[in-house]
């Protein structure tokens, strides 16, 4: 596919193969038999690539492939019209199973294993993320590395973006994402769960909290986004902080909320929002993701009117906004 002249580009290095049966209801300890079977393309930066979608942002996922499940997920971007691109791999990209109880409208997802990511493949992905990089305005770095071959990708990614001036979105976990904040990515979302599991700390006041966007901040990540599921969200414009109370959605699955907020991010910086704007439409998009079994499929304009309702509050203190409207005379 062609570049534009602005490129969105989002990296998925632990892609997924989603199996649903959907039953009408399921009855436990019995067989639960003729369900409708679904098959999605899933992985973090896929998921926020298919939110960009719905916002007429164009966009590019690059991400790992191989085996027949590979196969199989070529076609169902392709279906969806995702623009991708992909190294191939030996080894099988993994897969989940979802069951869905419609009469509950509850899901239980089984995950397969991790695959294994050869250090040629991961090599072979990391040459061509640097000249891709080069082509693109925003790159976003979504969800955890499969394997220890595989964890350099992220930080190296956040390093090159530096380098050709790029913006960079980070939104990672687990072992490697101490060196990916060391690497200063120009933003970071992560949830609370994460964060607590990566670094062993508690994150359960608002002090905590405070002092976790303060300490991102001298590491020079200019915007960070703390989400917790229902509960507020936190987050960083520099040094000012903001807090956000989540608007009261009927849930149904909030699987990909996360990486629908982090497309309202990436929204807003490509549109040049104001902060408080994009975090409003950030926060909108992971909430109404959340009405759903359906992954990154909000649509643009309830997000936008959604956001309208939402009001950041300063946490701390106050940024001076200073009024440039020209004189008339």
């Amino acid at each position: 596919m062609g570049w534009g002249e602005a490129m969105i580009l989002t990296i998925t290095i632990h892609p997924l193969l989603e199996k649903r049966l959907i039953y009408k209801t399921i009855s436990s300890g019995k067989s639960n038999k003729n369900p409708i079977e679904e098959l999605k393309a899933g992985g973090k930066g896929i998921n926020v690539s298919r939110q960009l979608n719905k916002t007429g942002i164009k966009n590019l996922a690059f991400t790992f492939l191989g085996g027949n499940n590979g196969k199989i997920l070529k076609g169902l971007l392709s279906e969806e019209k995702i623009d991708y691109t992909f190294v191939q791999t030996k080894n099988e990209t993994r897969y989940s199973i979802l069951t869905i109880d419609e009469s509950k409208q509850s899901a239980t997802n089984f995950f397969g294993s991790d695959y294994i990511i050869s250090f040629e493949e991961a090599g072979e992905f990391a040459k061509r993320l640097d000249k891709m990089i080069q082509n693109c305005e925003i790159v976003v770095f979504s969800g955890s590395s499969p394997c220890k071959g595989t964890d350099f990708i992220i930080p190296f990614g956040i390093e090159t973006a530096n380098k050709y001036d790029k913006i960079s979105v980070c939104d990672t976990y687990g072992y490697h994402l101490k060196e990916c904040i060391e690497k200063s990515p120009t933003i970071l979302h992560n949830n609370v769960e994460e964060l607590e599991e990566s670094f062993k700390i508690s994150l359960q006041s608002e002090k905590e909290k405070s002092e976790l966007l303060d300490s991102l901040y001298s590491k020079g990540i200019k915007q960070a986004f703390i989400t917790n599921g229902r509960k507020e969200v936190y987050a960083s414009n520099f040094d000012y902080h903001y807090k956000v109370e989540n608007p009261i959605i009927n849930e149904i699955d909030a699987t990909g909320s996360g990486d629908c907020f982090v497309a309202g991010i990436v929204y807003g910086w490509y549109k040049d929002f104001t902060f408080e704007e994009t975090l409003k439409l950030a926060v909108a998009l992971g909430a109404l993701n959340v009405k759903s079994f359906d992954v990154g499929n909000v649509p643009f304009n309830e997000a936008e009117n959604l956001a309208k309702q939402i009001n950041p509050s300063p946490v701390g203190k106050r940024m001076k906004i200073l009024d440039v409207t020209p004189i008339n005379k």
